[in-house]
């Protein structure tokens, strides 16, 4: 890590940063000559900053603030090691941490600890999981009283409508997009596909698949910084906020996976479409976890106004084979690669808690040999199915007491986010739908 950044002299100024509940990177600006002891030592902030609301603010009632003294945590550098952050001025480096206790245990309310810990399951029963996210986004002029498409740098014009898979649409930004490509390439960051979507200013791009999954949630996160950052260079906003636009589709965050054995054989591989019992396990455990899940896929006031019937996003419990309307899909092609599409989640999500919470609930199935329903065909909206709650305060209250989230997350996790929640749910009674999307367009 030191060999980093005197390789870069130019680097003057680095950031230490850790992911909140929400997502949100919290940290310290340290000037690069006192580098070494941020690495040799770590940092050290307050346990209670990692489950701070969405403001940024204190939970009233938290066991972690007044109670106990509002202790100092040990957060300490990830393996991923110093990395530039092409989106500031000047040449600045960013330094992952997560956070332990002073003895050096896992701090189980850093939302990392929390995907290593799901991973740790896997890794006793000899099983690796391969993991890729499809990250959708909308680019926003929001420097008028209501959002707007941004006009194209190369006509000037702006474009008042959806545009799936339109050349023409990624062709109007394009200098932005070879530049987030570039600054991907410096981040290593593994940015795959762009596509234009089916919202006002809205594109998705697919990171690779990763055979280590708090790399490819270490990926997501630093992607969504990025594209946020990045595009505040040129000028306008880019958000993952669920819902922007009342009338267009929403943004999701869709996540792929299979899993191999010790030797590197896809487990969910039978060399047919079907795929193997352990598949269907997985599958099952998926199901089971969807309803009390519900708060991890959408975390915001705003994630639900995506998640009705007919918006492509999945309002009931389903799988099916290639069939985008349910909210387990399997894809069809090679055999070889046969994984799992888990489809709920928005794009305002905390990548960390989303793979462990897919993850740990495939891990779930596994481990009971439990057997999902028979798959569906047709249009899941149209099917009488268990649904996903559908309310923020639903979603709350079920997180707090599924027994199956209590099998992926830590105790203190579980509370920290019910009581982070509860607070926000609170305060954003208080706001109109345009002041709630004010907090999130650049927050989520």
């Amino acid at each position: 890590m030191k060999n980093w950044l005197r390789k870069n002299p130019q680097v003057r100024t680095i950031r230490v940063a850790a992911s909140d509940l929400n997502g949100q990177a919290r940290g310290k600006r340290i000037p690069s000559r006192y580098a070494d002891k941020a690495v040799e030592d770590g940092t050290r902030f307050p346990m209670s900053v990692l489950s701070l609301d969405i403001w940024g603010e204190d939970i009233d009632n938290s066991p972690l603030v007044f109670e106990s003294g509002d202790k100092d945590g040990v957060l300490k550098p990830t393996e991923r090691g110093f990395m530039p952050m092409p989106w500031l001025d000047a040449p600045t480096a960013l330094l992952p941490i997560w956070m332990f206790h002073e003895d050096g245990r896992p701090y189980g309310g850093d939302p990392r600890h929390a995907l290593r810990a799901v991973l740790d399951r896997y890794k006793a029963r000899g099983l690796t999981p391969v993991c890729a996210v499809e990250l959708e986004f909308f680019l926003i002029d929001d420097s008028g009283r209501n959002l707007q498409v941004p006009p194209s740098p190369r006509t000037g014009k702006r474009r008042v409508a959806g545009e799936i898979l339109s050349l023409r649409a990624l062709d109007q930004f394009d200098t932005f997009f070879t530049d987030l490509y570039d600054a991907c390439e410096e981040m290593d960051i593994p940015a795959d596909t762009a596509i234009s979507e089916a919202g006002l200013g809205q594109f998705e791009i697919n990171l690779m698949h990763c055979d280590d999954a708090l790399r490819a949630a270490d990926d997501a996160w630093l992607f969504k910084m990025l594209v946020k950052g990045l595009a505040r260079r040129h000028g306008f906003a880019a958000s993952f906020m669920a819902k922007p636009y009342e009338d267009y589709a929403g943004s999701g965050l869709h996540m792929h996976f299979s899993v191999l054995d010790s030797e590197g054989n896809n487990v969910f591989d039978n060399g047919g479409e079907e795929g193997t019992d352990i598949l269907r396990h997985a599958v099952a455990g998926c199901l089971n976890a969807m309803p009390g899940s519900a708060l991890i896929f959408a975390p915001h006031a705003n994630s639900f106004d995506r998640m009705v019937p007919g918006s492509h996003a999945p309002t009931g419990v389903s799988w099916a084979y290639e069939n985008r309307t349910s909210a387990i899909r399997i894809p069809s092609g090679n055999p070889g690669a046969r994984r799992i599409e888990h489809r709920v989640a928005g794009g305002d999500v905390n990548p960390y808690l989303l793979i462990a919470a897919v993850l740990g609930a495939a891990i779930n199935g596994i481990e009971d040999g439990a057997e999902p329903p028979e798959p569906i065909t047709g249009n899941a909206y149209a099917a009488d199915l268990p649904q996903i709650p559908s309310d923020w305060m639903s979603a709350i209250n079920a997180f707090e007491k599924d027994p199956d989230v209590a099998r992926i997350f830590a105790p203190e996790l579980i509370r920290n986010l019910v009581l982070t929640k509860r607070q926000e749910f609170h305060y954003m009674q208080e706001l109109t739908p345009s002041e709630q999307v004010t907090i999130y367009l650049d927050t989520v």
